[in-house]
């Protein structure tokens, strides 16, 4: 499926993600909520900055999916998302339980089923997708150039 134009009937452009103040204050309200485990799918991801070294924490939530965990990146290839390419391993950490996984980044095909499943618990990021939570599959393939999807394999036990 082609991306609908704005010509065409039924077009809705994405939102565009820009890192703001407000953003950054928001981001880390919600961080202390997930920390304390009272938003729901919600967690805190730690890469590891690839030109930095350092540590950096962004909320994000997981897909429960076919059996499987996915990270989803709903605003695009963002810092988190070029890191945790880069480093190929990521820490997910909800309140005392932490987890170190593998990344794997997946392609358009196996994508879409998650990132419509992704659009159906994570309300607040739906501006950010051209395709609505009743759209088929269909269209979050077409879209999932757009956001980046990574399965995730658990590396240690947790603590």
């Amino acid at each position: 499926m082609n991306d609908p134009t704005p010509d065409q009937p039924g077009f809705r452009p994405a939102r565009r993600y820009r890192a703001t103040r407000g953003r950054r204050v928001g981001d880390a309200i919600i961080g202390v909520f997930t920390w304390a485990g009272l938003v729901p799918s919600s967690y805190l991801l730690t890469t590891r900055g690839r030109k930095t070294g350092l540590p950096r924490t962004n909320p994000v939530t997981i897909v429960e999916y076919d059996g499987k965990r996915w990270l989803v990146a709903p605003y695009g290839p963002v810092s988190w998302v070029h890191n945790a390419r880069a480093a190929g391993q990521v820490m997910i950490r909800r309140r005392f339980d932490r987890r170190a996984y593998t990344v794997r980044e997946v392609a358009s095909q196996e994508a879409g089923p998650v990132l419509k499943r992704y659009v159906s618990i994570a309300t607040a990021t739906r501006p950010y997708f051209q395709a609505a939570k009743d759209s088929p599959v269909e269209d979050f393939i077409a879209e999932a150039e757009h956001h980046p999807v990574f399965e995730l394999t658990p590396l240690s036990k947790e603590r």
